[in-house]
Order: structure tokens, then sequence, then C-alpha cells
């Protein structure tokens, strides 16, 4: 593309547009339709110049043309409550329900990697020595020691939202930090699993496992869920950099990274039902096969919710990203 002839050919149009949108509350009906018209074309020669031959101050100056002209066309859009429920039933449980085919295998092969870590950790005591001195090791693990004095070591409000915000930040680093090809998702997965597997081992040894997932199942299910789909959106963000598919890399991008930051907003309130969990269910004095029966129940209900709800939205054609309305229009590529 030849910028500069394709600027003389269309400044007049852009320069009527920016007119008509001084005075819109004065345009006749035939100027309102001239403005849409207008608005339309610039919209797509904006696309373009993006696209062929992207120039930072004529992008700058169309993008604002763009969204002005959006604005006095569509008017100003409020978010209403009605907004908050259609992404509760369908926007986020679809997005879920999409990531699916990357979030399932992480879960099941970070569970491995936990488990097979435990096992090591708890079989070999020359790697428990690296961890920590013995007598530490059973200040960790003997009846009433850290392990489970760590849930009651702070007033249950205060605890669950410590929780809570650790879990929702280390979700969000795995959504955000996904676009660089997946590789800081893994070594935040990583650490989480090796976590997991000291305290399996360490309490494995000890023969105390039934009091370790009696602690940690409650919670454990639906925190470690909401961790591995992040985990597994994440890695589905930095393969699209990878391999965009028949969409431009631009395009599949903004795409999947406005569904992943969508589903931040999701997986915190999933997160926030699991720090409540572990704020007030875990440290409580209910058996423990109440306390696994609550995590359980927890973890079918938001499997449920995403095969159900978000499989039906997504048949349907919900994607989890914004409204078409409230998108800037692309291009169409060729597949």
């Amino acid at each position: 593309m030849d910028l500069d002839v394709f600027v003389s050919a269309h400044r007049a149009e852009w320069d009527r547009l920016d007119a008509l949108l001084r005075r819109r509350r004065r345009l006749t009906g035939a100027e309102t339709d001239e403005l849409v018209v207008l608005y339309q074309r610039t919209a797509t020669h904006l696309s373009l110049i993006q696209s062929a031959a992207p120039d930072p101050q004529l992008t700058g100056r169309l993008s604002q043309l763009v969204a002005r002209a959006r604005s006095a066309v569509t008017g100003t859009r409020r978010a209403s409550w009605q907004d908050v429920t259609r992404f509760l039933t369908h926007g986020f449980p679809a997005a879920v329900y999409r990531s699916r085919h990357w979030w399932v295998p992480t879960a099941l092969l970070s569970t491995a990697v936990a488990a097979l870590l435990g096992w090591w950790i708890g079989t070999h005591p020359e790697v428990q020595a690296t961890i920590a001195a013995p007598s530490e090791l059973r200040e960790l693990t003997r009846p009433g020691g850290q392990y489970e004095t760590y849930y009651s070591s702070n007033p249950a409000a205060s605890f669950a939202a410590q929780v809570w915000t650790n879990n929702a930040w280390a979700a969000a680093l795995c959504l955000i930090l996904g676009v660089f090809l997946g590789l800081p998702v893994l070594w935040i997965l990583f650490q989480n699993m090796l976590n997991l597997g000291i305290g399996f081992g360490l309490m494995s040894s000890a023969g105390r496992l039934d009091t370790f997932l009696g602690l940690v199942l409650p919670h454990g299910l639906l925190e470690l869920t909401a961790v591995f789909v992040a985990a597994g959106t994440g890695l589905r963000l930095g393969w699209t950099v990878i391999d965009p598919g028949p969409r431009t890399r631009r395009t599949a991008l903004a795409q999947e990274g406005r569904a992943a930051l969508a589903m931040a907003i999701g997986l915190a309130l999933v997160l926030f039902v699991s720090g409540a969990i572990e704020g007030f269910v875990t440290p409580s004095g209910l058996p423990t096969w109440a306390r696994i029966t609550i995590g359980v129940v927890a973890e079918l209900a938001f499997l449920a919710y995403v095969y159900v709800l978000g499989g039906r939205a997504a048949r349907a054609g919900e994607t989890g990203d914004l409204e078409a309305s409230e998108r800037s229009a692309d291009v169409p590529t060729a597949a």
C-alpha cells in the first residue's frame, strides 16, 4: 500500500466525518445516514492501515475518529446487572468450557507430577533431609503440628481473604503471562505442584497421609481446578502466539486475550468460594468425611456449571469474548 496515495484518496472523507461529529446534535436525517456510512468506511480504512502500512500518527488519529464515531452511532453503553448475569451464565462458563482441551490435560499431568514428587520425597529420607532438619520435620508433621495449625493460625475471615488474594494473584499471573509462550505458566504451575508434593511426601512418611488429605481436599479440589483452568488458558494463549490459525496473530491474540482477562474475573469468584471453604470449613470441628463432602460437592457443582451451562452456551456460539458491538471491526482474512 502506498500510504501517501491512500491518505490523499480518503482524507476528505475523514475530514467530513470529523465535521459531522462536531455538529452531530444538529444533523439532518441525510447527514446522519452519511455519518454512519463514513464511520463504517473509516473503520475499514483503519484496519487496512494497521495491517498493511502501520503509521503511529495516522493510526492514532483514525482510532480516535472511529471511537468518537462509534460513540455517536451506538451511544454510550453502561454495564448493567443483565451484563453481569449474562457473563456468569454464558460468557465465563463458555470460556472455561472452550479451554477444556487445555486445562483438563494440564490438571491430569500436574496431579501426576505432584503425586510423583510426593512419592519421591516420602520414600527418600535423604531428600527430606534437604528440606528441613529432622526436628523441624517432626514439628511440621506431628499431631497438632504446623501442617494442622496452619489453617487455624489466623481468624477465619482474615485467613480466607489472604488465601483468596494469593490464589487470585497466581491465577491472574497464569492468564497474563501466558502470552510469553506459556513458559512462566509452567514455572508457576510447577511451584504449586512442588509445594503440594512436599506436603504429601512429608505427611505420608510420618504415617499421617489421611490427615493431610482431610485438610487439603475440602478446599483444594476447587482451588486447584481454578489454578488448572488459569494455567491451561495461559498455555492456550501462549500457543496462539505460535499458531494463530486462520486469524491474523493480532486478531487471535486480541480475541483470546480478552476472553482470558474476563476469565480472570470469573476465576476470582471461584477462588473466593474455595478461600471461604479453606477459612471456615477446613479448620472447623466437622468430621473429616463432612469436610471432604463439602469440597467434593463444591467441585462437582463447578464442573456441572462449566459442562452444562458452559457447554450449552459454547454450542450456541458464545466464546467469552466481548459482544460484537463492543469490539473493533476486523478486516476479513482468507482461511
